[in-house]
């Protein structure tokens, strides 16, 4: 006889707030008047997004300890509680920046109709139509959903499942830009063909891992390993998971892909990665790592110790090469998931966690921080969209003081200048780093911080120093949905980097797993 396995509603109702909106969504797309959909969609996924943000901070207040639900699939503890509020969150910011220009569709970022071939003749003309491809917004509500999913997932079979729920509307919507169609596709299709590789090298060694432990639960694995010890077939199947989740990150070597989609996506696409996927990759090497093989940390430390240093460097050399602003921040993402993995080592698995506390409050931040310096890069523009070449940027200052003052918060924030978040979250992770005994690493983090704030600096010199272009590029005035992002990731950054104790405190008690 076949017994249903347990199930708490209430633990669920985070994951049912997204997809269940996301399917009204689909609806929507379906039966809805053309003309009604562009408003009804954001109204849905704002309330999806909204929606999860309230009931995980809910369920964070009245849980008792920690928990597993869906048969022991699904945890429900401190540090995942944490990752879905932070995604739902960042996940509702996207979607404003989704909707901005709804007043002029014919500015917005999305195209108008997608199945229409690039550069035809009825692409040009639908280039200043008042149409847009409505269901970005379902869309990215499944993905948001899904990297709820995948920060929450204590099975390896529903990890791969929540790994794809999240990537394949990425791809579809990384290539809907309104102008720029041709990079944009572009940018899609290699997203889509590396994400298909990634996504095999997580299938295969999960089947490596079954292999090994013959079982697919966490749980499991972690106290076959403790017994058996990693013996070949299971250090391989991790390694080969590991290079899943990485490529997810967008932590070098596993980085080809980021440079090429950031440029190419809408630049709310662009955004949505840069914050929402980080969190969700990060959120699921911690809980595959720490509750999967915890107890046998000679497996993978060595591993994550390479490639923490090798993203550090290659994000700071190669981003200071950079003439694009969407590009260096493509180069900047993959520093910052070596400044990461700085925290993962320094997670002590036998006590406290000062490590894992201390990502999750990076986490936070740079997801914030990111979010506002592309929601910035959005109203810079000129003829073929958003201007994203840095000579573009020139004298920014003369043209838009505001502009220019919200940009240099951002981006002193990303060099981890103190009194920003950035410099908080930094130090957090790198304290944590060297109070394990991983000094080393901490040196090698702090150099490629010094380095990589040459290139933030650059763009301030250029703002603020140089003479403005020439019929050069214009700042638009933000419409309500920006400018509720803007104020509340420069509100955010500035809080967090003044008196970020709170937080902290609550990244703190959020920082436990379920063994």
């Amino acid at each position: 006889m076949i017994e249903a396995p347990d199930l708490s509603l209430a633990a669920l109702t985070p994951l049912i707030s997204l997809f269940g909106a996301a399917c009204i969504g689909v609806l929507i797309e379906a039966f809805a008047p053309r003309e009604s959909r562009h408003p009804a969609q954001v109204a849905v996924a704002l309330v999806g997004t909204v929606g999860g943000l309230v009931s995980t901070l809910v369920l964070a207040g009245t849980r008792d300890g920690n928990d597993v639900t869906a048969g022991g699939a699904l945890a429900v503890d401190g540090a995942g509680l944490f990752l879905q509020a932070t995604i739902a969150g960042l996940g509702a910011l996207s979607i404003l920046l989704f909707a901005e220009r709804a007043l002029d569709p014919a500015r917005s970022s999305f195209v108008a109709a997608a199945a229409v071939p690039a550069g035809s003749p009825r692409d040009r003309e639908l280039l200043t139509a008042d149409r847009v491809q409505t269901e970005v917004y379902p869309l990215a509500t499944f993905a948001i959903g899904g990297m709820m999913l995948f920060v929450a997932a204590n099975d390896l079979l529903i990890m791969f499942v929540a790994l794809e729920v999240l990537s394949l509307p990425l791809y579809l919507i990384s290539g809907l830009a309104r102008r720029r169609r041709l990079l944009s596709q572009e940018a899609a299709v290699k997203y889509f063909l590396l994400g298909a590789f990634a996504s095999a090298f997580f299938l295969y060694g999960l089947a490596l891992v079954y292999g090994a432990t013959g079982s697919v639960r966490l749980s499991t694995i972690q106290e076959s390993v403790a017994t058996a010890g990693g013996d070949t077939l299971m250090v391989l199947g991790l390694a080969l998971l590991i290079v899943g989740l990485m490529f997810k990150a967008s932590v070098a070597p596993f980085h080809t892909w980021t440079p090429d989609v950031y440029q190419g996506a809408p630049t709310p696409v662009t955004a949505f990665m840069a914050a929402c996927t980080k969190v969700a990759a990060f959120g699921a090497i911690l809980r595959l790592l720490y509750v999967g093989f915890g107890t046998d940390e000679w497996t993978w430390r060595p591993l994550v110790y390479g490639i923490a240093i090798v993203s550090m460097v290659v994000g700071a050399v190669l981003g200071l090469t950079q003439t694009d602003l969407k590009r260096m921040l493509a180069y900047s993402s993959i520093a910052h998931a070596g400044f990461l993995l700085t925290g993962v080592l320094g997670f002590d698995a036998a006590g406290e966690s000062p490590g894992l506390s201390a990502t999750l409050f990076y986490l936070l931040v740079y997801g914030l921080t990111t979010l506002g310096a592309f929601a910035v890069l959005t109203m810079v523009r000129d003829g073929d969209g958003e201007a994203t070449h840095l000579s573009q940027w020139a004298g920014l200052a003369q043209r838009s003081p505001v502009v220019a003052a919200v940009m240099t918060l951002f981006l002193l924030a990303l060099a981890g200048i103190p009194l920003t978040s950035g410099f908080t979250g930094k130090f957090a992770v790198f304290r944590a780093a060297i109070d394990d005994g991983a000094w080393p690493l901490a040196v090698v983090a702090l150099l490629a911080s010094a380095v990589a704030a040459f290139f933030y600096l650059r763009v301030v010199v250029l703002m603020y120093f140089s003479e403005p272009v020439a019929g050069g590029p214009t700042v638009g005035v933000p419409g309500l949905p920006t400018t509720i992002v803007l104020a509340v990731t420069a509100a955010a950054t500035l809080v967090l980097g003044v008196v970020p104790g709170s937080v902290l405190d609550l990244a703190g008690q959020a920082a436990n797993l379920v063994g």
